[in-house]
């Protein structure tokens, strides 16, 4: 009779009986149980300390000085440069929503500024938050309008 899925077996070696521990000094784990002598992973219960824990030690995170200030409610700028529209939007309008969808700014962003580097072939009328003078200059030379939209 051949190998079939209903008597298939494993190659010789390939299933391990586990691991007895503490059952003397015979199984290699008696005595100890294999945590070694003592300390806190030798005990009971869920060993290891808290992240960050240095045993008692005064802790990375409260050595090292604390410098700065992050504001959580700061509105984060993203800038597009007048040579992306340029080589990614054919001439018309451009709002926020397109510059998400060819990704040029992230889906988070709240805050679109268009900054003047590069030169203008086409006429758009950009829709954003904020325009450098280069930028609004250079739009309205080339028969478009930067119109600024708030949030």
């Amino acid at each position: 009779m051949g190998t079939t899925l209903h008597n298939l077996k494993g190659p010789r070696g390939a299933r391990r009986n586990r691991k007895r521990i503490g059952r003397g000094p015979g199984s290699g784990t008696g005595e100890q149980s294999g945590k070694g002598v003592k300390g806190q992973k030798a005990r009971t219960g869920h060993h290891g300390a808290r992240l960050g824990f240095e045993g008692g030690q005064m802790p990375m995170q409260r050595r090292l000085p604390k410098r700065g200030f992050k504001n959580i409610f700061a509105a984060e700028t993203f800038a597009v440069n007048l040579r992306d529209l340029e080589e990614r939007f054919e001439a018309g309008t451009v709002t926020i929503n397109e510059l998400h969808g060819v990704g040029l700014i992230p889906r988070r962003c709240r805050w679109v500024k268009v900054l003047g580097s590069g030169e203008l072939s086409k006429k758009f009328v950009v829709k954003a938050n904020a325009f450098s003078v280069s930028a609004k200059d250079k739009i309205e030379k080339k028969g478009g309008r930067a119109e600024v939209v708030q949030d």
